[in-house]
């Protein structure tokens, strides 16, 4: 399989991007590079919160996929952006200064291995010589190459093509794939149609978890340290109200119109999406397993896979450069006004 050109663009640019990093000056906006998955910050997002606590103008861009977000963090257009753990490992593999501030999902059901109805796809032995989609160099292409290695399959006899979620839910509608891994709200969609053979929790449990994450490039991080922790103090509140009354994230709830409205899902599929994540607060984000260490480990892991699929080229001896817990610690004492 190749890598498609714009990822191909994002990495090769990374070593140059690195260099012009310390000649930017200041930032007349901020700008966020988002994606489509389903998560708690996604109110704040709406309801403009994120602008009353930092007291900045934000400028929200959309995404397909981490791969994108980070093209745009090299280029120097982002700021801050929303990515997953393997495009995370695959840009700081390659030296791209930034820095992972906040977990802001560990990825269980909410991405998802879907067949066709129809397929004949009973069993993982039946993908061999099946088309599969999924975003490059995504999580989600990192869960079905850790499912396919754990089947024993060889990913060369698997179709794999690359398209984005959009992408895929259009091509699953015209029945051009036999499956896809991805996330929502195209998840949501072709599951109506087809039914689950595994899911990023799964996969995890077979030595490949995933995550997300926000991430900074340094040069900002180092300027507005204000910034961060204000961010990650917002992101926090909105996993804390989720996590004590998830119950009250129902489809006709205010919380979860507003996450469809953002993301494009249907309101019906919203709480079970959510609830196929998990959203760590602060004494987690701040433990051993997550920005205290275990984060790091398992880009390192993530890394290591990668290259082994020959994704990256080498793999760091240590990245924990790459993830900071200082701005969920500063976090805490940002007074915000409901709070």
């Amino acid at each position: 399989m190749n890598k498609p050109r714009f990822v191909r663009r994002a990495l090769a640019g990374v070593a140059v991007a690195a260099a012009l990093f310390s000649q930017t000056a200041a930032f007349a906006d901020i700008t966020l590079g988002y994606q489509t998955g389903i998560d708690p910050t996604k109110v704040p997002q709406a309801d403009g919160t994120y602008e009353k606590v930092i007291g900045e103008k934000l400028d929200w861009r959309r995404f397909n996929s981490g791969p994108e977000v980070i093209a745009a963090i090299a280029s120097g257009d982002v700021q801050l952006g929303n990515i997953g753990s393997s495009p995370l490992a695959a840009a700081t593999s390659r030296g791209l200064p930034i820095v992972a501030f906040i977990v802001s999902a560990q990825i269980n059901s909410a991405e998802a291995l879907v067949v066709r109805n129809g397929s004949k796809i009973e069993k993982p032995e039946d993908l061999v010589g099946k088309t599969i989609a999924t975003p490059f160099v995504s999580t989600s292409h990192y869960s079905l190459l850790g499912a396919l290695k754990h089947w024993k399959i060889d990913p060369a006899k698997v179709k794999i093509v690359n398209l984005n979620p959009t992408e895929i839910a259009a091509a699953w509608r015209r029945g051009d794939i036999d499956g896809a891994f991805v996330w929502s709200p195209a998840l949501g969609e072709i599951k109506k149609s087809g039914k689950v053979l595994t899911d990023a929790a799964e996969v995890g449990q077979w030595g490949a978890p995933t995550f997300e994450v926000w991430v900074a490039r340094k040069d900002f991080a180092e300027k507005h340290p204000d910034v961060i922790a204000k961010f990650a103090r917002v992101s926090l509140d909105s996993f804390a109200d989720y996590n004590a009354h998830k119950a009250q994230w129902t489809a006709d709830s205010e919380q979860v119109k507003k996450i469809a409205r953002l993301t494009g899902a249907d309101p019906k599929d919203v709480p079970e999406l959510l609830a196929g994540s998990a959203f760590p607060e602060t004494q987690a984000q701040l433990s051993s397993a997550l920005l205290g260490g275990g984060t790091a480990k398992d880009i390192a892991g993530t890394a290591a896979f990668l290259k082994e699929q020959k994704r990256v080229p080498s793999v760091l001896k240590d990245y924990s450069p790459y993830v900071s817990a200082e701005y969920v610690r500063q976090a805490e004492s940002v007074q915000v006004g409901q709070r």
